[in-house]
């Protein structure tokens, strides 16, 4: 459920119970709030260093949190230690990606007020859960995410979590508030799950500042935003409606959504709709190819077509179709799967610019502008057929120019990514993981905010000729060069 209340949604197999406004508590320390401490796991470190002030790094305004003092804060420790969910993460990241290890320091783990109750972690049933990562050896700095598609709060843990703990930033992930495949159920009208989202990274974001000040006995220097596809939606969501929050933040093939569109609204019904001409061949196949690639799947990717048709075009046509028009399909939730186009009320026909304008506006309630309010870095690769590029972050890169804040964005093209890493390992030859520019991009981010030394100038970062596997699995320059992704360093604040 939303923090703050709604209108009744238009269909009523949507509603759920109405949460106490909660918009007054977010920061108020007087709420009534559960909190557990975990027994300290020996770990390295001085006496006063080790888990200082465990007893004292409260989040405010959640109704539950326990912390736990770890030897291992990423996911070298955590997965053995039953501090992260590896199923939250699964099939994000390549088998290579490297796994930084020595972060000594705190896990909060908790929830804010909420009533839906899709995130099952901890047993809690309970949405709107967090994870706060409190290093020993903080270097001054804060990082923030929400996750990607509809993932619970440890999806970020291996992408994102282990490198930024490694440079000694504290880190901060939730669950957006919903989660599952069912999410479009929280809310009581068209867009409120999504809506959702932005409101719960604002809300951690606030809580999260205020846990480490507490810890440290100083704010964050720089308090930096990041996220996948979803969680990049948030990312770009954030520096446009709260700059005030960050320092700047990086955007890992951030979901567009627009009220003219494009959305995914409009590319993938066309997907469900040419693509089985397509693999059927005969005939037909030649004009359903070029119809694909005129939708924005782009020449060259044609061998991703059958795992994305079979694992993501179709449920996410239906999921995000029924949250933002559910009256599509009358009383069906999500719609038919797999729906032959003709057949009544199938997703493989659905036409966004001819449904009503109330739909539009469904849209313009979640909707991104391009004005950017702080420094932002973008990362899309160029193979991404779950989120074309040229229907996604090219247009993203427009608005944000076209609004005159052109300056304060970056943008890389990755020659050869997709949308998730681990695709990477079952074409090696074809695909090249994105994590490694993600680290690299953060790096360059650091020294934007830090220094002011700029990065370098958008461009679309090419595949190195000479370039192995294992070489991709660990390197990404977004200036020609030959450089390592993210080897540990002082950051901002050390």
């Amino acid at each position: 459920m939303r923090l703050h209340s709604s209108s009744p949604r238009g269909s009523g197999r949507h509603r759920v119970p109405t949460a106490v406004t909660v918009a007054a508590l977010l920061l108020a320390t007087t709420a009534t709030t559960t909190f557990t401490t975990t027994p300290a796991v020996a770990a390295p470190g001085h006496p006063d260093g080790h888990c200082a002030h465990q007893a004292h790094s409260r989040v405010p305004g959640a109704e539950h949190q326990q912390a736990a003092c770890l030897a291992e804060l990423t996911t070298a420790g955590t997965v053995a230690s039953g501090h992260t969910d590896p199923a939250d993460w699964a099939g994000l990241t390549s088998k290579d990606l490297s796994v930084p290890s020595g972060v000594p320091g705190i896990q909060i783990d908790g929830y804010f007020p909420d009533s839906s109750t899709t995130n099952t972690n901890h047993g809690w049933s309970h949405d709107a859960q967090f994870v706060i990562r409190l290093p020993d050896r903080w270097n001054g700095g804060l990082v923030v995410a929400g996750t990607p598609g509809n993932r619970e709060q440890y999806a970020g843990d291996r992408a994102i979590a282990d490198s930024v703990l490694s440079l000694g930033y504290a880190y901060a992930a939730t669950d957006k508030g919903n989660t599952g495949p069912a999410f479009y159920r929280d809310g009581r009208r068209p867009g409120d799950a999504i809506a959702e989202w932005n409101d719960r990274l604002t809300q951690l974001t606030r809580a999260a500042r205020a846990t480490v000040t507490r810890r440290y006995h100083r704010p964050p220097d720089h308090t930096l935003v990041t996220g996948i596809s979803n969680g990049g939606y948030l990312v770009r969501w954030q520096l446009e409606n709260h700059p005030e929050l960050y320092d700047g933040g990086v955007d890992w093939e951030g979901t567009l959504w627009r009220p003219d569109g494009p959305t995914l609204l409009d590319f993938l019904p066309r997907a469900l709709r040419h693509y089985p001409v397509y693999a059927a061949g005969g005939e037909g196949a030649r004009a359903a190819q070029q119809a694909l690639h005129a939708a924005g799947f782009p020449a060259g990717s044609e061998f991703l077509w059958p795992y994305h048709h079979q694992v993501y075009w179709d449920l996410t046509q239906r999921l995000y179709r029924e949250e933002l028009d559910p009256g599509f399909d009358g009383a069906t939730q999500a719609g038919t799967p797999y729906c032959t186009t003709g057949s009544p009320a199938c997703d493989a026909d659905y036409s966004y610019p001819a449904r009503p304008d109330e739909v539009r506006r469904a849209v313009a309630r979640i909707a991104l502008t391009g004005r950017i309010g702080k420094p932002l870095i973008t990362l899309h690769g160029t193979l991404d057929v779950l989120l074309p590029i040229s229907q996604d972050s090219d247009v993203y890169a427009r608005m944000v120019r076209d609004s005159g804040r052109g300056a304060l964005h970056r943008y890389y093209r990755v020659e050869g990514g997709t949308h998730t890493d681990a695709l990477a390992d079952v074409f090696p030859d074809r695909l090249r993981p994105l994590a490694p520019c993600f680290r690299t991009a953060f790096t360059a981010l650091e020294r934007w905010v830090g220094t002011g030394a700029r990065p370098p100038a958008s461009r679309t970062v090419g595949l190195p000729a000479d370039a192995d596997a294992a070489a991709l699995a660990h390197e990404c320059s977004l200036d020609g060069g030959t450089e390592p992704a993210g080897k540990a360093r002082p950051g901002p604040g050390s």
